[in-house]
């Protein structure tokens, strides 16, 4: 019996021996048949773990000069007096249950610190009509703010807070900035404290984006959303390029594409802010516009660089220097004019009473000027509005119909009364003047460069024009003067 029992027990020892290796065998088999391999440490290039680590320490070194921004408003209800009268208690005593007179609105944003004292750069729209404004350090310290100053026409705002030896970042060039450069934005997302994104710069020199006055903005695809407005956009050096300000987007997060101040701009914003508590522009004296390939091809022009001179104001820094109405702009104190955005900035961006050396294209010449810049008047306008005529190529000045100006017609359309010209009081619906934007009232002053003072001269000229030719037009609409091109039927 004791025999069975022992031969029992080892039958079954042996059993569960030869199953575990059975299993095993049959695991390593199965295994290879899956495709399974065993866990391997990856081969990571050396340049990709130290391209990481500077990503870190670029990160690391610049969030303690990122705050948060709170703002605080308060947003009173108009109430009716009487409704205000104790009186009207008895018939409404659950008045209070009803929408306060008065409550408080706050909203998030950030900043940057600039200097060691306390001096911080954020948006414009983000402390805008503030009552109240709070900034909160890395170290969750907590100080209230004083808004030093803000220029609504670049979106850029300076607030002070009462704090010594605080962290904070270099100033980049941000002219030197090429497409294709990876950058760092970082800032408060959604109330989510110092968030850094990684992206690339997307282009440069963006503007009519529609955001402020005068726009030059570097685009990135680095994650910007609620927030993040006012905080930096780094280069790979850690320095300060931009202010993160706006974002496109159709959902009202992130969808790839983000716009920042440049730096430069940034800076030249900030001293004025601080020493004087305002911002002043520099000021040419000149009306000008876009070359459209139409324009450019009426001036012989090879390509669309430039800006047009549509007018020059009596007595301007450019009227004393002798820039003409039709005069191209292609240089600006050395610098290429790309566009009427980039001459625009430069521009404003001059010193008052500097002298500045100006090239200019007339009749296929080229001329210099040296003018000195003047402070841009309050209700100064150097641009054509945005609804200025566009060029078309459909039908022609048969969609015209004209009669003389006289004084009292210069008169009721805002004009001197020594204007001259034709006014035009009809446009045909369909026609290549509407599809132009030639619109009921405008002043046709010029056409092919020839004075258009009278009906008789405007007939004469018209005569003159053959089938399927582009006529060159000079306009005057309620004072404001441009240049379109009209093709005839």
């Amino acid at each position: 019996m004791k025999n069975k029992i022992v031969i029992g027990v080892a039958t079954l020892l042996i059993g569960i021996l030869l199953g575990g290796v059975a299993f095993y065998l049959l695991g390593q088999y199965t295994g290879k048949q899956r495709g399974y391999v065993p866990a391997v440490i990856p081969n990571v290039p050396k340049q990709v773990i130290e391209t990481s680590k500077a990503f870190t320490e670029i990160a690391g070194s610049v969030s303690p000069a990122v705050v948060n921004i709170s703002t605080t408003k308060v947003v009173r209800r108009e109430v009716n007096p009487l409704l205000d009268d104790p009186f009207f208690d008895f018939f409404s005593p659950f008045r209070e249950f009803r929408t306060p007179r008065k409550w408080k609105e706050q909203s998030l944003g950030s900043g940057v610190i600039v200097s060691p004292d306390g001096y911080i750069i954020t948006n414009n729209h983000v402390v805008e009509q503030a009552d109240e404004v709070r900034v909160t350090l890395l170290d969750k310290r907590s100080f209230k703010a004083k808004v030093i100053g803000a220029d609504p026409k670049t979106d850029v705002a300076v607030v002070k807070i009462d704090a010594r030896d605080l962290p904070t970042i270099r100033w980049g060039d941000s002219d030197r900035l090429q497409v294709g450069e990876f950058v760092l934005a970082i800032g408060n997302p959604f109330g989510l404290s110092h968030t850094v994104t990684m992206g690339i710069i997307s282009a440069v020199g963006r503007a009519n984006v529609g955001i402020a006055d005068y726009e030059d903005f570097i685009q990135t695809d680095a994650a910007i959303n609620p927030g993040n407005s006012g905080g930096p956009l780094v280069n790979i050096r850690g320095e300060l390029i931009g202010i993160n300000t706006a974002i496109f987007s159709k959902s009202g997060g992130y969808q790839g594409i983000g716009f920042a101040v440049p730096a430069n701009m940034v800076r030249l914003v900030m001293d004025q802010l601080e020493q004087k508590g305002k911002v002043t522009r520099g000021w040419l004296g000149v009306t000008i516009q876009e070359l459209t390939p139409e324009l450019s091809q009426e001036f012989g022009l090879e390509n669309g660089e430039g800006a047009l001179v549509g007018d020059v104001a009596k007595g301007s820094p450019a009227d004393k220097a002798g820039v003409k109405r039709g005069d191209i702009i292609s240089e600006y104190n050395g610098k290429k004019v790309k566009d009427v955005g980039n001459l625009r900035n430069m521009v404003a961006q001059s010193k008052v009473g500097s002298a500045v050396k100006i090239s200019i294209l007339r009749g296929k010449k080229e001329y210099s000027f040296q003018v000195v810049i003047a402070e841009l008047p309050r209700d100064g306008s150097d641009v054509i509005p945005g609804n200025a005529p566009e060029d078309s190529s459909n039908e022609g000045l048969a969609g015209l119909s004209v009669m003389e100006l006289t004084k009292e017609g210069a008169r009721q359309l805002g004009l001197r009364k020594e204007e001259r010209g034709v006014v035009v009081v009809r446009v045909e619906p369909g026609s290549n003047a509407e599809d132009a934007g030639v619109r009921k009232g405008d002043v046709i002053q010029e056409i092919d460069r020839r004075k258009v003072e009278t009906l008789a001269d405007y007939e004469k000229i018209v005569a003159g024009i053959r089938q399927g030719e582009t006529a060159l037009l000079f306009m005057n609409r309620g004072g404001k003067r441009f240049y379109v091109t009209l093709r005839t039927s």
